[in-house]
């Protein structure tokens, strides 16, 4: 329980005592807008590492080659959602702006919700077709500006580590822009959490990043049924996923 305590109280503080930093990035972004939102993602990367360390989360990641480092062609990052933490260890990874599409209950979070909209975060209520139809089009937007978006299409947290059917709507943020979708598969974090809350325990967590896929060069039929075509490539993923951590877990079990 001392685990969870400090790293609930570590978030706490790195979110308040962190907003007169996002002040000055806020007023380096109004000489330079991409240095000032590199310096707001650099410092939450480095909370979040620091999250992750007190957590005791190791990570093991595959496909870092297929981040894209170019900040002039973001990216669609597609992945599954099981835990919190996803977004967490995901942001600690991204070498250019991403904002995350969540869900609208964190934006009345106080002092969280600063640092999302900072990240050009989008928060959709998901049963507001109007509001969503909004949001893909201010995600699209944000891409046309050279900012990735991230989006767990899934549509909520999977109880059980296997993956939701997508819904297809953000992935007009792909198709409407021509910008490439990056497969994020991750295995494990739902063990830190979600799995024996309110606790927080050391555990193992895989992650692969895919190789983008160029929705210009798939055929006419993969295009239209973009959702299922990516939702099978990334079954497959999760399938070595799983079977990558299950190894890692099976090797210190029998040291």
């Amino acid at each position: 329980m001392i685990r969870t305590i400090l790293t609930v109280l570590y978030v706490f503080l790195f979110l308040v005592l962190g907003l007169p930093v996002m002040g000055v990035e806020w007023i380096i972004g109004k000489f330079n807008r991409h240095a000032g939102d590199i310096a707001s993602l650099r410092t939450v990367q480095w909370g979040f590492r620091c999250c992750l360390f007190i957590s005791g989360a190791k990570l093991d990641i595959r496909g870092l080659e297929n981040l894209p480092t170019d900040p002039d062609k973001p990216v669609l990052f597609v992945g599954n959602h099981n835990s919190f933490f996803d977004v967490i260890i995901m942001y600690t990874l991204f070498p250019e702006r991403t904002g995350f599409i969540a869900k609208k209950a964190f934006k009345k979070v106080p002092c969280l919700n600063l640092w999302m909209m900072r990240l050009y975060c989008l928060f959709l209520d998901r049963k507001d077709t109007k509001q969503g139809l909004k949001i893909i089009l201010k995600a699209i937007d944000y891409v046309k500006e050279g900012i990735s978006i991230f989006v767990f299409p899934e549509g909520t947290r999977s109880k059980d580590g296997k993956m939701i059917p997508f819904k297809a709507g953000a992935f007009k943020i792909s198709t409407k822009t021509g910008c490439p979708i990056v497969p994020v598969v991750l295995s494990g974090t739902a063990d830190i959490f979600e799995n024996h809350l309110p606790k927080i325990k050391k555990r193992d967590v895989v992650i692969t990043i895919g190789k983008p896929i160029d929705p210009n060069s798939l055929e006419k039929e993969e295009k239209k049924h973009i959702a299922d075509y990516t939702h099978k490539i990334m079954e497959d993923m999760l399938v070595e996923n799983n079977k990558a951590l299950a190894h890692i877990q099976n090797s210190k079990s029998a040291r």
